[in-house]
């Protein structure tokens, strides 16, 4: 550029100098930089040739992201390093072109026991009380994902299904919280509650839907557990509780349109359940088990 010019820097430790380093603009003392044994000190220590602009800006062809810190570490002898490991790699580069021994050492090594240090892609606590759940979801600024899920609570046998079922519920959360970890909280619980197998949903530190997946099933006199999987509603219902990372919550019509229910409120319901609102909802969990037992004798 016009104006730009070559010349040879030098002066005293305590003179100020301006840098222009890829447009990141930054003011220092010469002795900061001819403090340690690098390619800085040769430069302003009128070893080397530097290119100044028309404003007495001197001018380094590099990127700027990363120069604080080396400045930082010229001052002090140490610096904090970045956690990211690309941010880690960047300052290295910078480092080695500098020619800073010291601390391409340091980055080198924070390199290594990063390498060694391996970081799970996600984390799922597992809880075994209501409390622990509730400071996990209340603590959070994410929305909640919970699967409780124990196989003991039954006290029939179950059906031929039942086994296959809970393992497709459990395949379906891993794939859930590997996918949208970043954005979601997942629990598991595999002690709590009387169910077997029931999600929960939870968007600013409330439960907003529930799908279960056991029901009571008969066979001639003897009950029998069943265990579903409802894939689809439990997509749905993950789907939904996006809606709720924004803080101010989601729009009421937006959740209407975005459920197959037409309803934004809790829904959590068995094969029972359903029979009930068939049949006018008139009928208590006892009164069904025996209007099944009085059919299936109907029929012997």
């Amino acid at each position: 550029m016009s104006g730009d010019h070559k010349a040879v820097i030098k002066g005293a430790p305590s003179e100020y100098v301006k840098l222009n380093v890829g447009g990141s603009l930054h003011y220092t003392t010469i002795g900061t930089l001819t403090k340690h044994d690098s390619m800085l000190r040769a430069m302003f220590s009128g070893r080397m040739e530097v290119l100044t602009d028309s404003e007495g800006w001197i001018l380094i062809d590099r990127c700027g992201k990363h120069f604080g810190t080396i400045l930082n570490f010229l001052r002090d002898g140490s610096v904090s390093l970045p956690e990211s490991q690309r941010e880690l790699k960047e300052l290295l580069a910078e480092a080695k072109y500098y020619l800073i021994t010291e601390l391409v050492e340091s980055c080198e090594a924070a390199l290594q026991r990063y390498e060694r240090s391996i970081e799970p892609i996600c984390r799922v606590p597992l809880t075994t009380s209501e409390r622990e759940e509730q400071l996990l979801i209340s603590n959070s600024t994410k929305p909640a994902v919970k699967l409780l899920i124990n196989r003991h609570n039954n006290k029939y046998s179950y059906t031929s299904t039942s086994d296959d079922n809970l393992l497709k519920n459990l395949e379906l959360f891993d794939k859930l919280s590997l996918r949208f970890s970043q954005r979601v909280l997942f629990i598991k619980n595999v002690i709590g509650s009387n169910e077997i197998c029931q999600w929960s949903f939870y968007g600013h530190g409330r439960r907003v839907a529930e799908v279960c997946c056991t029901s009571i099933v008969y066979a001639t006199d003897k009950k029998h557990t069943k265990v579903e999987f409802h894939e689809a509603r439990i997509y749905e219902e993950t789907l939904n509780i996006l809606l709720y990372e924004n803080r101010t919550g989601p729009d009421a019509e937006l959740m209407q349109a975005t459920s197959t229910r037409g309803a934004v409120a809790m829904a959590s319901y068995t094969s029972d359940d359903e029979d009930d609102r068939r049949g006018g909802g008139s009928l208590t969990r006892e009164g069904r088990e025996s209007s099944h037992i009085g059919r299936i004798r109907s029929t012997k």
